[in-house]
């Protein structure tokens, strides 16, 4: 009878923590889609008539194979930006030059890139364009399509896996796939006129999410609480608004330092803001990995190595990343109750002074 009910109790256990997982993976999937479809929205007549065009059958086919056509020279330009940006780096933080094969991270990025034209071209029809403009509040009650949702799940689950291919024996190379990805996301965006950046702007998120961001850790982490954590809890709540709490942040940076630019521009460009707006919602997921973790291995072996590597070369102050920071919290906060903000706040406390003038300072920013 014991070892029946331990059985038991363990089979239960199991069950728990995957619905742990299973629910966070299915939230982030479910935000990605509302975002895609929050990109049918329009502001005049003539929007829409052209939103028609381009996601007509033949607005679809144009616009994938303009992008197609153009992903084999950007994937060879990018690597070609990221090597100029990066090469230093490998001498300077003495990496394994073995560790990052220039055609091995190319072709992996040309993969995923080609997989995220076809999920484009699957999920959009005409047939699904909105005839009225919908309210937010109607979007958000949308039905999440099973066959966009399986996909989304895919093409995330692809790129995890990537991500965990490049961060297995030296977490820092993955700024170097990062910034393969970046460049070619840029290349990409482009070659598109604004109402077409627009609508793929969104699948190219896809990517960027689960490549920059550690979701997978994030996941598996979680399978390790009771349902009534407060870590899991923290994460349950503040993960479905956190793209509109990098929104908000980004907006009152970009408020508070309207002549700052970085390598790219002013903070204010829309590619620019963009890269922002997924570096904040980054480092939300970094604080939830360490949360969930109950360590601050994430933030201290990959994220701040990785910020070392690329912020001066990309002219981020940290003067920024302290405001991020600062805002953050103030974010946190206003989201969470005080047991689950506190699960948060001792990591954030750490990014704080790892970006301190005694510290990141010491490196020119």
């Amino acid at each position: 009878m014991n070892e029946n009910s331990d059985n038991k109790s363990n089979g239960l256990l199991q069950i728990e923590k995957q619905s742990a997982v299973l629910y966070l993976a299915q939230q982030w999937a479910k935000k990605s889609l509302q975002n895609l479809e929050l990109n049918y929205l329009y502001e005049d007549k003539q929007d829409a008539v052209n939103f028609r065009r381009l996601l007509s059958n033949k607005g679809i086919k144009i616009t994938a194979q303009k992008l197609m056509n153009s992903l084999r020279t950007l994937s060879l330009q990018a690597w070609n930006k990221t090597e100029g940006l990066l090469s230093e780096v490998i001498k300077k933080h003495r990496i394994d030059p073995k560790l990052i094969n220039p055609w091995e991270i190319t072709a992996d990025s040309f993969a995923i890139y080609e997989q995220a034209l076809h999920l484009y071209s699957q999920h959009i029809s005409s047939r699904n364009l909105p005839i009225k403009i919908p309210s937010f509040e109607n979007i958000q009650q949308m039905e999440v399509q099973h066959s966009a949702f399986t996909q989304i799940t895919t093409i995330s689950t692809n790129v995890g896996l990537l991500r965990q291919k490049y961060t297995q024996h030296d977490p820092r190379v993955i700024a170097f796939v990062s910034m393969q990805f970046h460049y070619t996301n840029l290349g990409l965006l482009q070659t598109l006129s604004p109402l077409e950046q627009i609508l793929l702007g969104s699948y190219l998120k896809i990517i960027d999410d689960h490549l920059y961001m550690p979701l997978q850790c994030a996941y598996n982490a979680a399978g390790y609480h009771d349902y009534d954590s407060h870590s899991l809890k923290a994460v349950q709540q503040i993960l479905p608004v956190s793209t509109q709490v990098a929104n908000r942040i980004c907006q009152k940076i970009i408020d508070l330092y309207p002549n700052y630019h970085s390598r790219s521009g002013l903070l204010s460009e829309p590619l620019v803001r963009l890269s922002s707006l997924r570096d904040i919602e980054m480092f939300q997921v970094y604080l939830w990995v360490c949360s969930l973790e109950g360590s601050v291995n994430a933030i201290q072996q990959e994220l701040f190595p990785s910020c070392v590597m690329l912020y001066p070369r990309l002219k981020v102050h940290r003067k920024i990343i302290r405001c991020m920071l600062h805002l953050l919290k103030k974010e946190i906060y206003q989201h969470l109750n005080h047991k689950q903000a506190n699960t948060l706040i001792p990591y954030l406390q750490v990014l704080w002074h790892m970006f301190s003038p005694n510290v990141f300072g010491q490196i020119g920013c």
